[in-house]
């Protein structure tokens, strides 16, 4: 047992053994490492901001050298490591457990153990006998904006009384030779012996017995700055760390955060089958145990916890930026103290991946069409994928697939397969390096396999469930992340193409140039493409691949029969004693998302469109839908809004505008109502908005009107006086001003936009818009795909042009083209 000494010295920072947190700062990380450097400048610059992170020491590098010297360490470590080669998994694997032998078989020197005890004594006097820690290792090459060595060197949770602080001290210090950590310094360049160990002391926060997780000041797949990424489960946070575990995921938009508004953008249910506790009954320190299928479904933070964190991520962001003098994007952990109920950062450090990314060209994989691809429109299903789970990055990825259940068979693996396997941590960085792609069965976004598999520029997909089940050693296949959050994993090696789009030098045209989104999983990718915002965003996409159950169906879920259907509806909406509640939150997070995916730029959401027949097609639909033999021409758009059998479904559609304007912030939010066929049935549609609290002119609403009946351009002026814009609906009025049914294939020789009677109908709407003052665009698939009617357009002096993502960079060039030709 350490005796401790009478006397105590005061010493310079860089000759002293041990520092407390409060005394160091972020500029100390040559002394105590990127993670404990961190914590000190949290605790002693952000505390005064509400950002609590619980006290604790660190030993300092110079503890470490002091350590290998004392103990005559340093030659024979470096004669072993003379020897060394990281691409030998059996040759690395022997050094680093004889280093680590070397470090476990030494005394520590006597004043370094009785620094140790020392500290350890007052942090008990702070917080009771034999006080609960967490013993952290902190490289002083870690945590760096460019190099994360996340996980490298090992942690001990719920560690207590002086004896078991000194043997997890002395495991941290040889965990700086860990088969990982050795790997990873080598690749990314560093000298293993000018790196040193510091180990940080924290108090525990109890989260054993409530929550934990991760979270990130930006997007950690489209690399988008202005969303916060929360993850959560049950227990300490460790089992989300290394992904085995699939927890709750949510989306915050930071700006609006800061301006008091309350804008999640998404939330997303994880399974959370495990939690980690303190194993208070055996040997072990901690202990995995399963989850109650009650607290499985449902989400582990209510709406106020997930707004406080991530204006903790906000401040921390901030703090950090200003600190390095460069936007520095966070990956930080909290935890939930389940005795108190108290919130606390327990780790924050520069996200290495997405702010380290050249931001002059856009790169997007894309399948080919006709072997799996997704567009705004259409999913093509030649290809079923094999498995699916939470893409990680954007990227398309081929190999063989080799299943690994354990690192002792990592030796199996050749470079270029798919690694296949239930979850990776550290053990696993050797071979993930090489790996084509990455499949995990657990995990979610921030898990091991995730935060790697960016850094190392690699497609994964994380949390499938059962891929080690289904995907087979040595099968061929194509791991797909460039289709949404949905990652997928087809047989066969599928062709696919890269795009590379140079985003600087640009020319800059008068016309606005929109996109049509439909997707919110996309939404954050394609604002990165030039723009001026969204011409079109429909209702039709997310009722249909988020909601799908109809709006009166929930309004009516008691009267609903007992059939498949209404058991259908009760899984979606299992989280919701109020099932239209549901709706109102799918389409508020759907259409919020876009929004802010563009925000300040404006938004264009076009209210429900589907006909009476795809109406029907949702759960629940065909006891509300009539049967029509036209409803091409029947009961769409505004003639719905104000009839009392739907009147009650539009009222959810306002809802969820008014949500994402009122309580999210997201006041470039403009609705668009779809087939108003005259003034008059405008104006009954503008009193159902007014009704439902969407009064034009407040909060700087405005609304726009589908230009895609031939009245509307007739009653140009009328329609000028009830709605502030118009949006060109080139489809529509294509059918309606030539006569025919876009959907048959028999006259479908003869629709064409570029039809003289079609483009004398868009001539005139524009030039009566332009008299009243009102902004007119088009939002049809015309200008996408005819470069000489995009040029028509612009020749006609129309405000804006809305494509699809796929069109937006040539069709931009070509009217700057067409601009500086009319002189325009």
């Amino acid at each position: 047992m350490v005796q401790l000494s009478e006397r105590s010295v005061t010493m310079p920072h860089d000759q002293s053994l041990v520092l407390w947190f409060e005394d160091v700062g972020i500029h100390d990380i040559p002394l105590v490492g990127g993670k404990n450097a961190s914590l000190g400048e949290m605790i002693c610059q952000l505390t005064s901001k509400g950002v609590r992170v619980p006290g604790g020491f660190a030993t300092t590098a110079h503890a470490y050298r002091h350590f290998i010297q004392s103990a005559g360490l340093e030659d024979a470590l470096h004669r072993l490591f003379a020897t060394l080669d990281v691409d030998d998994v059996e040759n690395l694997q022997t050094h680093g457990r004889e280093a680590r032998s070397l470090i476990l078989n030494a005394p520590f020197p006597q004043d370094l153990e009785e620094a140790i005890a020392q500290a350890y004594a007052e942090l008990c006097r702070r917080y009771g006998p034999d006080t609960d820690v967490a013993v952290r290792s902190s490289a002083t090459a870690e945590d760096l904006p460019d190099a994360s060595f996340a996980g490298q060197q090992e942690t001990y949770l719920n560690v207590h009384g002086l004896d078991a602080v000194l043997d997890a001290c002395r495991h941290c210090f040889a965990s700086i030779f860990t088969d990982r950590a050795i790997s990873y310094r080598t690749t990314k360049g560093f000298d293993h012996f000018t790196v040193a160990l510091s180990v940080g002391v924290q108090k525990m926060v109890r989260s054993d017995l409530a929550e934990s997780g991760v979270m990130f000041s930006i997007d950690t797949e489209s690399g988008f700055r202005d969303a916060a990424l929360v993850t959560a489960a049950y227990g300490l946070g460790e089992t989300v760390v290394q992904g085995s575990v699939n927890p709750d995921e949510y989306l915050v938009f930071k700006p609006t955060l800061r301006e008091g508004f309350r804008p999640i953008l998404a939330k997303r249910l994880g399974s959370k089958e495990i939690k980690m506790v303190y194993d208070t009954d055996g040997a072990n320190l901690t202990k995995t145990v399963p989850v109650e299928q009650s607290e499985r479904d449902r989400f582990a933070l209510s709406d106020e916890d997930i707004l406080k964190l991530a204006e903790w991520a906000c401040i921390i962001e901030d703090h950090y930026s200003q600190t390095h003098g460069t936007y520095t994007p966070m990956d930080i952990e909290w935890a939930r103290d389940g005795i108190t109920g108290e919130l606390y950062i327990v780790q924050a450090r520069p996200e290495t991946v997405q702010s380290q990314k050249a931001q002059t060209v856009l790169r997007r994989y894309r399948l080919e069409r006709e072997v799996g691809a997704k567009t705004e429109d259409t999913t093509y299903t030649h290809h079923e994928p094999l498995v699916t789970g939470r893409a990680v990055g954007e990227m398309i990825g081929r190999g063989k697939v080799r299943v690994i259940l354990s690192p002792a068979d990592i030796h199996t693996f050749q470079a270029g397969e798919v690694l296949v396997t239930s979850r990776t941590d550290p053990d696993w960085e050797p071979i993930m390096k090489k790996a084509g792609a990455i499949v995990t069965d657990q995990g979610g976004r921030t898990c091991h396999a995730a935060i790697i598999a960016r850094e190392l520029g690699i497609p994964a997909i994380v949390g499938c469930g059962n891929a080690t089940q289904v995907l087979q050693t040595g099968q061929e296949v194509t791991v797909s992340c460039a289709q949404g959050e949905e990652g997928r994993v087809y047989a066969g090696f599928l062709p696919f193409q890269i795009e590379e789009t140079p985003l600087d030098n640009l020319p800059r045209p008068r016309t606005q140039i929109l996109m049509n989104v439909g997707n919110p999983e996309e939404a954050f990718r394609l604002s990165a493409l030039p723009n001026d915002g969204v011409g079109l965003a429909r209702f039709e996409f997310i009722i249909a691949n988020h909601i799908r159950v109809h709006p009166l169906a929930l309004l009516n879920y008691d009267q609903l029969p007992e059939d498949d259907e209404k058991a259908a509806i009760a899984q979606l909406t299992h989280l919701y004693d109020h099932k239209p509640d549901y709706f109102v939150d799918k389409l508020a997070q759907g259409v919020a998302t876009i929004a802010a995916a563009f925000y300040p730029k404006p938004v264009v959401v076009r209210m429900s469109d589907f006909k009476s027949n795809e109406y029907a097609n949702l759960l629940g639909g065909k006891s509300f839908e009539p049967h029509e033999e036209n409803p091409m021409l029947g009961w769409r758009g505004a003639a719905r809004y104000y009839d009392p059998k739907y009147r009650d479904g539009f009222a959810l559609e306002c809802a969820a505008i008014r949500r994402v304007r009122n309580d999210m912030g997201l006041t470039n939010v403009i609705p668009m109502i779809p087939f108003c066929r005259t003034p008059e049935e405008g104006r009954k549609v503008m009193a159902e908005l007014e009704r439902n609290g969407l009064k034009r002119g407040e909060n700087g609403l405005q609304v726009y009107v589908m230009c895609e009946v031939p009245s509307n351009v007739i009653l140009a002026d009328e329609f000028s006086q009830i709605f502030d814009g118009f949006s060109i609906g080139s489809n529509d009025l294509t059918q309606l001003t030539l006569g025919l049914d876009r959907d048959s294939a028999l006259v479908a020789n003869v629709f064409d936009e570029r039809n003289e009677a079609v483009k004398t109908m868009i001539r005139v709407v524009i030039e009566r818009a332009k008299a009243n003052g009102r902004k007119i665009g088009i939002c049809g698939q015309g200008p996408s795909d005819y470069p000489d009617f995009a040029r028509f357009l612009v020749s006609q002096g129309i405000d804006s042009i809305s494509l699809n993502p796929d069109t937006v960079v040539k069709t931009w060039l070509e009217v700057a083209q067409a601009e500086v030709s009319s002189e325009i």
